[in-house]
């Protein structure tokens, strides 16, 4: 990921979860801190998003990710808002809340400022939870501006749940 990614790029991604996602019959939602709603935005920018786009919750506070996702202030305090614990229980958190299979949560440093120790500016956790597959987060290390980590951070969310879109459905394993 060195070029970063423009809006038609992030919007075929969209189109992309957008036909999987119709074809499954199932929604999904988003649970945002250093994106700001971007994830949300790129997804409803699709006309017909209210056919499997069900809500985005922007939690940039830690007391946000605890009242509205459930994120346990321990998790928080012995991990850090920017974690790997942090962006599971976010989405799982907002799948507990939310009539949707697909949930994907992320927590990150855009930068410039906010660098702490072991996690530098552009470190950014992604979280992924589905129906019948095991939540999980993976850590990412995004180069550039504000912008541009915060685009790549689009970027990898919409990927990796086309990934997890692509895989064949619990139900339909061993037929």
């Amino acid at each position: 990921m060195n070029t970063i990614p423009d809006y038609a790029s992030l919007s075929a991604l969209a189109g992309h979860i957008a036909s999987r996602l119709i074809a499954r019959g199932e929604r999904m939602a988003t649970a945002e801190s250093c994106t700001g709603g971007m994830i949300a935005k790129v997804l409803t920018d699709l006309s017909g998003s209210s056919a499997w786009f069900e809500r985005g919750i922007v939690s940039y506070s830690n007391e946000a990710k605890a009242e509205l996702l459930g994120v346990p202030e321990t998790t928080i305090a012995s991990f850090g808002a920017v974690s790997s614990p942090t962006v599971i229980a976010m989405a799982d958190g907002l799948r507990a809340r939310a009539p949707v299979a697909w949930t994907v949560s992320v927590s990150g440093i855009a930068g410039p400022t906010g660098e702490v120790p072991g996690k530098p500016v552009g470190t950014v956790f992604i979280g992924w939870s589905g129906a019948g597959i095991a939540t999980s987060a993976s850590r990412f290390q995004f180069d550039g501006d504000r912008d541009a980590v915060r685009r790549r951070t689009v970027e990898a969310a919409l990927q990796g749940l086309i990934d997890l879109l692509e895989l064949p459905r619990q139900a339909d394993q061993g037929r």
